[in-house]
């Protein structure tokens, strides 16, 4: 029994000598495989948008385009035009004005104006302001600068808001406007941009500024605070009627 396991034991296994066993396992390992195709390189660092815990919706460039789109609108706004209007220019007109020219400075917002003065007449042409009127706003720390020069048809085409300082000057500019339409090419409402200068006023009941040429230094006073508070309440509708159009530097035009 013995003798016979022990016979049948060698054919529990393969018979092949080993050297060939190992001879043909050499030619049966899997051949190599080729090099897969060449990966397109990684995207720079700067834009691997995965390496960063929220999505990156501006990137330099277009931040870049965006402020020069802005910058370019900014460019391309004309400034908001104010006409202040007496008799002659030289007392109430320039110094709306000066006091309009001191509060838009104050504000930061120059630049964003365009403001001029004129007459209804231009006998006072050339001349500078009254010297009692520039004293008077001189003490409240206010300038007149203007020279008098007389309503001109265009400025019904350059200016945005025109403000007369009595009815008398309203009722002459619009009596002006009237000829020169039929001469000039003008706005065909163009008239609309008359106003009084004190519809604006809050602090004072008055309908119009009153003339101190012919009074005393408390007229002068009182032009100066019919302007101010009329002023004051002017910018304030101009800021909020005009904010979408007229952008200021760092933000938005608004009050």
């Amino acid at each position: 029994m013995r003798s016979a396991l022990a016979t049948n034991l060698r054919y529990c296994h393969s018979a092949v000598p080993a050297s060939f066993l190992f001879k043909h396992a050499a030619h049966r390992r899997p051949k190599k495989l080729s090099p897969p195709l060449r990966q397109p390189p990684s995207p720079p660092r700067m834009l691997r948008f995965s390496q960063f815990p929220f999505p990156l919706v501006v990137v330099a460039s277009s931040s870049s385009t965006m402020g020069d789109t802005v910058r370019s609108a900014e460019v391309s706004k004309p400034p908001f035009s104010v006409l202040f209007v007496c008799l002659g220019n030289i007392c109430r007109s320039p110094a709306a004005e000066a006091v309009f020219t001191n509060i838009v400075r104050k504000r930061g917002f120059e630049s964003k104006f365009k403001i001029d003065s004129a007459g209804t007449i231009g006998y006072h042409e050339g001349n500078p302001a009254d010297l009692r009127m520039w004293a008077a706003a001189n003490k409240r720390g206010i300038e007149i600068t203007s020279i008098s020069r007389p309503v001109r048809p265009s400025d019904f085409r350059d200016f945005d808001l025109i403000l007369a300082m009595d009815m008398q000057n309203r009722d002459d500019l619009l009596s002006a406007f009237e000829r020169w339409s039929h001469k000039e090419k003008l706005p065909k409402d163009a008239y609309k941009k008359v106003k009084l200068m004190c519809s604006y006023c809050k602090k004072h009941s008055e309908t119009e500024v009153p003339d101190p040429y012919y009074g005393g230094p408390q007229g002068f006073e009182k032009v100066l605070d019919l302007l101010e508070d009329g002023c004051e309440v002017l910018i304030d509708n101009i800021l909020s009627e005009n904010c979408q159009e007229l952008p200021i530097d760092g933000g938005t035009f608004s009050s």
